[in-house]
């Protein structure tokens, strides 16, 4: 698994940086090098619960977990994202007490710090750039995100260098986990409409129920539920009322939901003549005028 050995080297490139950083942070003075440290732990931290979950997300179904273990995967992106905003918090706070007490900031030593900054995280960058997972996205988000702050204090220390307005560290430092806590948010709320079930982004329930309702030989559809796993594999339930041959009707809505992007899907068939013995699906789809079965 390649992705698998880009993840587990990039935490251990990011962890022995991020230790370096701080040495350099305290060397320097700089909040903002302090910043980029915690921001790096965050992300070596991230990318090591990543590497463990991706590896048992990707464990094949069983009796105990029988919709699989992607969601280990997601989870490994909620631990993350936590440790960001808590991370986050707690530079801006410092940043802000560095803004009220200046104190002496070595702009060569930061200057040096910032260049190799850029220069290993860009290289962390590339390496982790071909996944595909929410995991994966992510790790390779922070990455960026790193690569960038490290160009924000590698701008930020020259000017320090030239002009000696050392005020320029806190507010970068800021600037930094500001950014880091807003992308942080973004991924709890993806996060958490998996974790709640709710339709995947991409999926229109009204469309597929109105696709599948014209073909041959189906007469309504009802109950048309899709969740998605891990952010990329949807599975879709749905009950379906037909008169014909199942499996001729059955391939037909298999081959329909794949052009919707579902993979996986339970169709239970019942003939206009059954009762569906749930009576929410004679409310369900009343306001959209999908009310095939009236039974007396």
């Amino acid at each position: 698994m390649k992705t698998q050995k880009n993840i587990l080297l990039a935490f251990i490139l990011n962890l022995c940086f991020s230790v370096f950083e701080f040495i350099g942070g305290i060397l320097t003075g700089s909040v903002a090098i302090m910043s980029d440290a915690l921001h790096d732990t965050g992300d070596a931290l991230s990318i090591g619960v990543s590497y463990f979950l991706e590896k048992k997300s990707l464990k094949h179904p069983d009796q105990k977990y029988t919709y699989g273990y992607r969601r280990y995967s997601v989870l490994g992106g909620l631990i993350t994202t936590v440790i960001l905003l808590t991370g986050s918090v707690l530079v801006i706070t410092n940043s802000i007490k560095k803004i009220i007490n200046p104190s002496e900031i070595n702009a060569g030593g930061m200057i040096i710090f910032a260049v190799l900054g850029v220069i290993i995280n860009l290289a962390a960058a590339l390496f982790t750039r071909k996944g595909d997972s929410i995991n994966q996205k992510a790790v390779n988000l922070h990455m960026l995100e790193d690569v960038l702050g490290w160009i924000v204090v590698l701008a930020g220390s020259i000017i320090i260098r030239f002009t000696g307005f050392t005020l320029i560290d806190p507010i970068m430092s800021i600037g930094v986990a500001v950014f880091i806590l807003i992308n942080a948010f973004r991924n709890l709320k993806d996060i958490t409409d998996i974790f709640l079930e709710k339709t995947p982004e991409n999926i229109d329930i009204a469309e597929i129920t109105e696709h599948i309702e014209a073909i041959e030989g189906i007469k309504g559809v009802h109950h048309i539920h899709v969740r998605t796993i891990d952010g990329s594999t949807n599975f879709a339930t749905m009950h379906i009322v037909t008169n014909e041959n199942s499996k001729e009707i059955k391939d037909k809505v298999r081959k329909e939901l794949k052009e919707h992007g579902i993979v996986h899907a339970t169709l239970e068939l019942e003939t206009e003549n059954e009762i569906c013995t749930n009576h929410h699906c004679h409310i369900e789809f009343k306001d959209q005028g999908h009310h095939h079965h009236h039974h007396h």
